[in-house]
């Protein structure tokens, strides 16, 4: 019997996670079906939505926005991942239960460290934004032993509330934008975690936060690189630049993982859906 899986979000017709499972599945000979399925809150709530695919006998779900805090709230059991996160994007039906977990961190991880090459331990982190996004990888990246972490927002006390939240060896600071401190060499990592990029938008920040070595990281993507990315490379022709389709696709391998017990190859999977955006 065909296994059923699903992505609840609104919208949601944009969603790659389809294409990205059916890749997944494709790979590893895995016998399920994947779809995205938008929760409009005025035809039922999300609770009910859930409620009736597990009696369908889905055995697993995606969660995007708006309703990772839901889904935090309606699990039954949590991993430790997504109690610090306090969010999930990911449930497993088993034994009965809804098994809730947060995927986003690891994605992010395992894109940074394997598909980019880039070693966490020891260097300098810059995280741009306090949000529900930042808030899913934080952990993740603190047990990978930055050397040092500033974490920025518009408003400076809710990056120093999510910074509090945290107990980490390495140094954990937060500001807002105007107050980031500047390295001499620049930071060696920068992650945009705000969604600024979808709307177009630049942060109100200074270019010499980069160095000629620096990591430039959007958790956004699009067929095009991102304006903050395009902003980066202006003012920093030698830094590395890379989007969040790797995330992406990441996040969505750690799912797979938990849901069928194998792992699947991420590169090809990037590669296709790079493919497919291009004009």
């Amino acid at each position: 019997m065909t296994d059923c899986y699903a992505v609840l979000g609104n919208p949601i017709a944009h969603s790659k996670s389809p294409m990205i499972h059916r890749l997944f599945a494709e790979q590893t000979n895995q016998d399920l079906t994947y779809e995205a399925i938008l929760v409009d809150p005025e035809e039922t709530s999300f609770q009910a939505k859930v409620a009736q695919l597990r009696a369908q006998g889905y055995q697993g779900l995606n969660i995007t926005v708006p309703f990772k805090l839901d889904a935090f709230e309606l699990a039954d059991q949590l991993s430790e991942r997504a109690q610090l996160a306090q969010a999930v994007n990911t449930f497993h039906f088993k034994g009965g239960k809804i098994l809730g977990d947060n995927t986003d961190g690891i994605g992010l991880i395992n894109d940074i460290e394997l598909n980019a090459g880039f070693a966490i331990q020891g260097k300098t982190v810059l995280i741009l934004g306090a949000g529900g996004a930042v808030q899913g990888i934080l952990d993740p990246l603190l047990q990978k032993q930055p050397g040092l972490v500033h974490i920025a927002n518009r408003t400076a006390k809710r990056a120093q509330v999510l910074s509090e939240r945290f107990t980490t060896k390495c140094d954990l600071t937060s500001s807002d934008w105007a107050s980031i401190p500047l390295l001499e060499q620049g930071y060696d990592l920068i992650i945009n975690g705000t969604a600024a990029s979808l709307e177009g938008k630049l942060l109100p920040i200074d270019p010499q936060l980069i160095g000629e070595n620096s990591l430039v990281y959007d958790m956004m993507y699009g067929a095009e690189p991102t304006c903050f990315l395009d902003w980066a490379k202006q003012h920093q022709p030698q830094c590395q630049v890379r989007d969040g389709l790797g995330m992406l696709v990441g996040q969505a391998a750690e799912a797979f993982r938990i849901w069928r017990g194998v792992e699947p190859k991420m590169q090809p999977v990037i590669e296709a859906i790079q493919a497919q955006m291009r004009p």
